[in-house]
């Protein structure tokens, strides 16, 4: 599966802009309940305004809130967004953490937003598991559990470490353009002759 995907999607790549790992930390905090799309088009503003973590450290919540508004529950995404650019600076010198454990003791970061920080901007071992990576490794037959953590857990040894942010990429990238919650497209799936689920 995993050669698979990445015949099919070989430049896979997060669809968060992003120039380093502050601003794809801030974007994936922002991402929650909304689409990458949605995020790109609040993202320009935040980063000109706050340009890194000791500027968003000190930002005006109602002014960050007025920012983030459309990308939905805006009040407590601009508390996470200064809360964890205060944690930064305080904590970690200015610079974002690199280690798991650090990421997630910022406000509004659990272990997918660290995956993809790890993954994508620090190039080290990471597999986010979202909603997408979630539904597809249950079609798939992969895991039957369904909390996110402990299939992270589960998929890990499966593939190989420096491997596993594409791996993910590549199955939310699937699940947005070919298995479809609603209107999966088996017949073009070049997974469906191994999946369980599959309708072709």
């Amino acid at each position: 599966m995993h050669r698979l995907l990445a015949e099919e999607y070989p430049d896979a790549e997060c669809e968060l802009d992003h120039r380093d790992a502050f601003e794809l930390l801030a974007a994936t905090i922002l991402s929650a309940q909304c689409t990458d799309a949605r995020v790109n088009q609040v993202t320009p503003v935040l980063f000109e305004r706050y340009p890194d973590a000791p500027a968003l450290a000190v930002a005006d919540p109602e002014d960050v809130e007025g920012i983030v508004r459309s990308t939905g529950f805006f009040r407590s995404k601009a508390a996470n967004l200064i809360g964890m650019a205060s944690a930064i600076v305080d904590r970690f010198g200015g610079e974002v953490p690199s280690s798991v454990a650090d990421l997630t003791s910022l406000p509004g970061v659990g272990r997918k937003t660290a995956n993809v920080v790890r993954s994508v901007a620090l190039d080290l071992p990471g597999l986010p598991v979202d909603t997408h990576v979630l539904r597809l490794t249950r079609l798939l037959g992969i895991t039957t559990d369904d909390d996110p953590v402990r299939v992270e857990l589960e998929l890990n040894p499966m593939v190989p470490a420096a491997e596993r942010g594409a791996f993910s990429l590549r199955l939310i990238l699937h699940g947005r353009r070919v298995c479809v919650a609603r209107r999966p497209a088996c017949d073009r799936c070049v997974l469906a002759w191994m999946c369980p689920s599959s309708g072709a």
